[in-house]
């Protein structure tokens, strides 16, 4: 029996101590979440998460910037997603939500003063994040 697996991609970027949230519009469930998406075939996760934190946000990153932080596998029914959590201080552009159709906007938030409209997902990787935890595990039904 094969196993349907989804690897992506996403990143915690911080400015001045906050980090950058993207405000999902209405259509795609109007809450906050990271800038990332799949990785695709012939990528590996850091070449994913630039290349989706450029059309997202307008974030031009290096792969020497990106340090990864978190790890999660994630079950939703019979199929399994693995997330890769990058952290980034420095990028280049001009930060503006390109993906109008997905994002009205993206915004800066404390670790410890996050919206409370955020992705369940995005809420518990944060706290497994700011608890030290490389590696954490979620079902869904």
């Amino acid at each position: 029996m094969s196993t349907n697996i989804t690897i992506k991609s996403r990143l915690i970027l911080y400015h001045q101590g906050k980090i950058l949230l993207l405000k999902q519009t209405k259509p795609n469930g109007g809450n906050y979440t990271l800038v990332g998406g799949t990785v695709e075939a012939g990528e590996f996760a850091k070449t994913a998460v630039i290349r989706e934190s450029f059309e997202e946000a307008g974030i031009l990153l290096k792969e020497k910037d990106l340090e990864l932080v978190h790890v999660l596998h994630k079950k939703v029914g019979s199929a399994h997603r693995i997330v890769f959590y990058f952290k980034a201080y420095r990028w280049d552009g001009q930060l503006k939500t390109k993906e109008t159709h997905k994002f009205k906007e993206a915004e800066w938030f404390y670790l410890d003063d996050l919206p409370k409209n955020m992705t369940a997902t995005v809420k518990q990787v944060l706290t497994e994040y700011r608890d030290g935890q490389m590696y954490s595990e979620q079902v869904k039904k």
